[in-house]
């Protein structure tokens, strides 16, 4: 009964839903670099780089199951490309909490390469970040359409066109994640600044 109500809410406010989580979201973040909240436990450089190898293979995963199901719908497999958006929603949670707890608790890698490199780098970072930033209401969207509703109902949302908008963005966003991290933590050199909150 719980999950039916859950359903109906979903299905009468999509939009108002996916901007309350969208703004939860965004605080999380945004509050983690911002304000210095002891909630975090302080990590090591070690620590840092075991966390940015788990974002790295989550990200990768994430990305595999995204094009899964992309190719599944684009089949007809509806019920493979529900399994797949929402595995892939379900690791971009974990995400989520790995990332915070490696930016609260953690410090600041800087690239160190070739003037090129380093350039090409901060792009492909900048473009990560920004359609991380822009994906977040378009995905929450495409997904809330998406378990609220039979395949049928579907058809009369915008769930087909926001869907392919959120899976281009965020398929980008996690490739450039996972290029940018290749190369600082493994073709190139970084720089470590422990987090503020890491005793000296």
């Amino acid at each position: 009964m719980a999950t039916a109500d859950a359903r109906r809410r979903l299905r009468e406010r999509p939009i108002g839903v996916t901007v309350l989580l969208t703004i939860v979201g965004y605080a999380l973040v945004i509050g983690t670099f911002v304000l210095e909240v002891p909630f975090y436990p302080d990590l090591t450089n070690a620590q840092v780089n075991a966390l940015s190898h788990a974002i790295a293979v989550i990200n990768a995963s994430a990305t595999v199951l995204l094009v899964a199901g992309w190719y599944w719908i684009r089949a007809g497999e509806i019920e493979k490309h529900r399994f797949a958006m929402t595995s892939a929603f379900g690791l971009i949670l974990l995400f989520l909490v790995v990332y915070l707890v490696r930016v609260g608790g953690g410090g600041e890698k800087y690239f160190v390469g070739p003037d090129p490199v380093y350039y090409a780098y901060l792009l492909m970072l900048a473009v990560h970040i920004i359609l991380s930033i822009v994906a977040v209401p378009v995905v929450l969207y495409a997904l809330i359409l998406g378990v609220s509703h039979t395949p049928a109902e579907l058809r009369n949302t915008a769930h087909a066109r926001v869907g392919r908008i959120a899976a281009g963005s965020w398929i980008l966003s996690l490739v450039l994640g996972v290029v940018t991290y290749v190369l600082l933590n493994h073709a190139y050199e970084y720089t470590f600044t422990p987090s503020v909150l890491l005793p000296l």
